[in-house]
């Protein structure tokens, strides 16, 4: 074969070889998105839909819990398909990163939408909802006036009066790393030593558990998500529990996010990144907050009707990241303090 003919194939071999999905719709074919979502298809499914259909991109949903995601992202490794990971808890974000599965993102869009303690400070993860893990409680049996910190729930007047949910789950140890961050290790010890020292019944599976045990008079007062709350309350209007927000003369209520980030094997880094900014602002992220009764990322959204009446608070300020870097902090605390 003559020189000039082998170097011009090797040329085309190593240009299509080069092609990613990102090129797709320069040669007429539809682009397409594979996302990793721990948000199950019934809440994230019809928002991919109408971003599908408005910006043209073919979207595949994997849904599964986070653990699982991770896992099957480090199996996959460079093979993976997948392009964006949306799951929940800055806990699991911040391992994704860490075990490098994700890509560090320039986006001014980004950056503007999502304030910086909702966000990676390096760029590797967005928030894209809050939710507030906060007080809740039975209003005639432990007032609003009787309540204060999350510190307080330690105190003596409380014993035997308090119900939380298990130390295994992600939620709780995001919130105690929270606290280790802003207290120091030994405080915070001393406050969930306080907690189990208080508890009406071992540590419940989920916070719905913890919210029927109030209502069923096991116990006066729990921590929970406010979108857990706010599902019981859609299903019983005349639901007899409250929330309280707790630190609002001081650290505010600990808040956490679900988020979003682009696979750092991806090759649709562009469409990936649209997605995501697209998430971030305007009427999508007012839905993607609203479809769990969770609150808007971007303070320039509104919260829904259902969540706006729970009333305004004021929200700790740490950087979520604290959650997931102290996060073997906080379980190994919480066992020593034997919260189970």
């Amino acid at each position: 074969m003559p020189i000039y003919r082998l170097l011009i194939l090797l040329f085309a071999v190593f240009t299509l070889a080069g092609c990613g999905r990102d090129d797709a719709a320069k040669d007429g074919v539809k682009p397409e998105l594979v996302v990793y979502s721990e948000r199950n298809e019934q809440l994230i499914g019809p928002l991919l839909d109408e971003y599908s259909e408005k910006a043209g991109v073919e979207i595949k949903l994997v849904t599964a819990k986070a653990g699982a995601l991770l896992e099957r992202l480090k199996a996959e490794g460079e093979q993976t398909p997948a392009d964006v990971l949306l799951t929940v808890d800055a806990g699991n974000l911040w391992l994704a990163a860490e075990n490098g599965l994700l890509r560090k993102l320039e986006s001014d869009t980004l950056n503007s939408n999502i304030p910086k303690h909702l966000r990676d400070p390096e760029g590797r993860w967005y928030g894209l909802s809050v939710r507030a893990r906060t007080i809740v409680h039975h209003p005639e049996r432990a007032p609003a006036a009787d309540l204060s910190t999350y510190a307080a729930l330690a105190k003596p007047a409380l014993k035997g009066r308090l119900c939380l949910r298990t130390s295994k789950k992600v939620y709780n140890q995001s919130l105690v790393a929270m606290m280790i961050s802003q207290l120091g290790e030994a405080q915070t010890q001393q406050i969930v030593e306080g907690w189990v020292a208080n508890l009406a019944a071992p540590p419940f599976a989920n916070d719905t558990a913890v919210m029927e045990a109030i209502l069923a008079g096991q116990c006066d007062v729990g921590i929970v998500n406010s979108y857990y709350f706010g599902r019981l309350q859609k299903d019983n209007p005349d639901l007899p529990l409250a929330l309280f927000w707790p630190d609002q003369d001081k650290l505010g209520v600990h808040v956490n996010i679900s988020g979003g980030a682009i696979i750092k094997a991806s090759d649709s880094t562009k469409q990936a990144q649209a997605l995501l900014e697209w998430l971030s602002a305007g009427e999508a992220q007012a839905q993607f907050a609203a479809s769990n009764m969770e609150y808007p990322a971007n303070p320039a959204v509104e919260a829904s009707p259902a969540v706006a009446k729970w009333g305004d608070f004021k929200a700790n300020q740490i950087n979520v990241a604290e959650a997931g870097r102290l996060q073997a902090d906080a379980v190994k605390l919480m066992d020593q303090a034997g919260y189970k």
